[in-house]
């Protein structure tokens, strides 16, 4: 039997996951998933790909208070603003919205990145380019969905094991097979049920180790070997919440279609 076996969410888009033992499914993806998010001073937002210093942030959020712990630093403790000044922001080309969190997190963050950003919270809707879901801040789709086998399959084929923090992913699941992942449309976890409708594309953010913030070549450079198609390197699947619920590290998983 197939089992739900790590949940992680990434408060702050970019920064480091909180792994979780239970967690609210919502239309938009786990709750508080990529609900904050760094800016320039024009709106764009920063990620790891330009900024390999943001893995070392590891922001946690209670749905009051943001934490954000960071090396060698007094960690930055925010309150959140729900009523502070509405930014026009860009996720790629993604045209959306988020409230200004104020100067003392701008600076806390600028200091630690040493590059001038704001940070945001986002507010108002913004939907997935093709299923019809609703996201925050993630890049396009509410989740990622990896199979623990699939990882496994990866490290064999590298001289040295990648831990599956590389790729981010919200949902891990043991007993599918290595890629099983890639021909499912439709799955049911305990009692919600997702639609997975996109391969995902992987970047150069899987090349940043986590815990350091130093880059290297892998996995990329093997993945391109086997995981290439439609002009990108894939690895995981962007997934569409269909019904909402709750979720526990150790709940079934049924294929559907």
């Amino acid at each position: 039997m197939a089992t739900l076996t790590e949940l992680n969410v990434y408060p702050l888009k970019g920064g480091g996951g909180t792994s979780l033992d239970a967690a609210d499914l919502t239309p938009r993806g786990l709750r508080h998933d990529r609900e904050f998010m760094l800016v320039t001073p024009e709106g764009r937002f920063l990620s790891q790909r330009d900024h390999a210093r943001m893995a070392l942030l590891r922001p946690s959020y209670d749905g009051e208070l943001l934490t954000v712990g960071a090396p060698e630093t007094a960690p930055l403790v925010h309150k959140a603003v729900g009523n502070g000044a509405v930014l026009d922001v860009t996720v790629h080309r993604s045209q959306c919205q988020g409230i200004d969190q104020g100067d003392e997190a701008a600076d806390w963050l600028s200091l630690f990145l040493d590059a001038e950003c704001r940070l945001v919270r986002f507010t108002g809707n913004r939907a997935t380019s093709r299923g019809g879901g609703e996201l925050a801040f993630a890049d396009g789709y509410p989740l990622l969905l990896i199979s623990a086998e699939s990882l496994a399959d990866l490290n064999t084929r590298l001289d040295r094991p990648l831990p599956m923090n590389r790729f981010r992913p919200n949902l891990v699941i043991e007993g599918l097979g290595p890629y099983a992942e890639d021909g499912i449309t439709r799955l049911r976890i305990g009692d919600t049920e997702l639609e997975l409708v996109k391969d995902c594309a992987r970047c150069l953010v899987t090349t940043t180790d986590q815990e350091t913030a130093e880059r290297g070549r892998e996995p990329l450079r093997t993945l391109a070997t086997y995981r290439t198609r439609d002009g990108g390197i894939r690895f995981g699947r962007n997934a569409i919440p269909r019904t909402p619920g709750p979720l526990t590290k150790g709940a079934p998983v049924t294929v559907l279609t």
